[in-house]
């Protein structure tokens, strides 16, 4: 259990960091420019919130899990990436077939960053997770 609890931790801060700074560096070059009629004046983090939590539990379930019984930062990457692609293009995707104008250089982006993202995050936790318990 305890292996669990440090993996999903270090992936939440991995995934909220690096996100942060995606948000931050991104957000008036892409989000504002294309979709920018549609987004809200104030942030309202608890939905962000529950979304980061949420979304953590499934790269723990779909990409640490698996690369804890191969043993290999590989199987954290790869199924990291492929979490990352199938839930943003399931987002992005919905949101192009639903919502008027929804920009495909906007799909295109998530769904790479968010394959990246997941990657890098699931790759994180497993490493840190792995180095802490060794000496446990």
């Amino acid at each position: 259990m305890m292996r669990y609890a440090v993996a999903y931790t270090t992936t939440l801060i991995a995934f909220l960091a690096i996100d942060a700074v995606w948000l931050t560096t991104m957000s008036q070059r892409l989000y504002r420019r294309y979709v920018g009629d549609i987004l809200v004046d104030v942030f309202n983090p608890v939905p962000a919130a529950a979304f980061y939590l949420i979304y953590v539990v499934g790269l723990i379930i779909f990409a640490t899990s698996p690369a804890f019984s191969s043993g290999k930062w590989t199987t954290a990457a790869l199924n990291g990436a492929l979490y990352g692609f199938f839930t943003y293009a399931t987002y992005d995707l919905t949101n192009q077939a639903t919502i008027r104008g929804w920009p495909t250089i906007i799909t295109v982006a998530d769904i790479c960053w968010g394959s990246l993202l997941s990657a890098v995050a699931a790759t994180v936790g497993f490493l840190v997770t792995r180095y802490y318990l060794r000496g446990a």
